[in-house]
């Protein structure tokens, strides 16, 4: 047996060709080479069988979030699936993002999630510290960083059956990336906007969430989303608002602006 006998193979694909109308999932027969993801195996299909296939990318290096799609139902990225994670003789299914209406074949009009941005109240700084003049302890930065990570890739939006289920949810339940942005600033010590956790629980949806972890699953940056973002501002939230030494508190030492 020869070295490229070796290393390469067929393999049996399945994937969704259509629009907002219709579609359906098509079969192809993919040459495979050692060392490839599927990706790669999406551009050899554009390249020989499909020259009209639509999907979004554009890093190929897990950093931009743009190549999300489901394989074999479960949320990834293409760029970092690797083909020697499945079987030689496996059929590999891919399917665009469920939860966000198609587009074309694998893309997905994902501006729900740009609509729930700009829903979050951005930094509030304190008044009279001008930028230039922050301090916070490293611990406060460190809190906060593992949140940074987010590639915006939307697969934690995609898996959340909150809304994935639940298509009339959208409106009120802003999904994992952005409460946790909210726990993010709710975290932030200069951050001066006022009481972000009631506010994530009351406009955004927080008690929607069942701390069910499957956004912390697919995230390919491995934040953990559930654990340290929203059980926490949860925890905040029902603090904030049902203990009476919290709530006497807050009365007595109230923040300017809170």
């Amino acid at each position: 047996m020869t070295s490229t006998e070796k290393d390469t193979h067929l393999q049996h694909f399945r994937v969704w060709r259509g629009d907002d109308t219709k579609g359906e999932l098509v079969d192809y027969a993919v040459e495979v080479n050692e060392g490839e993801v599927v990706l790669d195996i999406i551009h050899r299909l554009q390249a020989t069988e499909a020259n009209d296939l639509a999907v979004r990318w554009n890093c190929k290096a897990g950093k931009c979030g743009s190549c999300s799609a489901e394989i074999n139902g479960r949320p990834r990225l293409l760029c970092m699936t690797r083909m020697n994670t499945f079987e030689p003789n496996e059929v590999v299914t891919v399917t665009p993002m469920r939860t966000f209406p198609v587009i074309r074949d694998l893309v997905c009009d994902v501006s729900f999630n740009y609509t729930k941005a700009r829903e979050i109240p951005s930094f509030h700084p304190p008044e009279g510290v001008e930028p230039g003049e922050y301090r916070m302890q490293q611990v406060d930065v460190e809190r906060s960083q593992e949140f940074r990570k987010c590639i915006e890739c939307f697969l934690c939006q995609n898996t959340c059956h909150v809304v994935r289920d639940h298509e009339e949810n959208k409106e009120s339940f802003s999904g994992p990336r952005y409460l946790m942005r909210q726990a993010e600033l709710d975290m932030h010590p200069l951050d001066a906007h006022g009481n972000r956790a009631a506010e994530a629980q009351e406009e955004h949806g927080l008690g929607f969430c069942n701390i069910t972890k499957c956004c912390t699953e697919v995230c390919p940056e491995h934040i953990k989303i559930t654990d340290n973002a929203l059980i926490p501002m949860k925890e905040r939230a029902v603090d904030r608002k049902y203990d009476p030494l919290v709530w006497l508190g807050n009365k007595i030492f109230r923040r300017p602006g809170s």
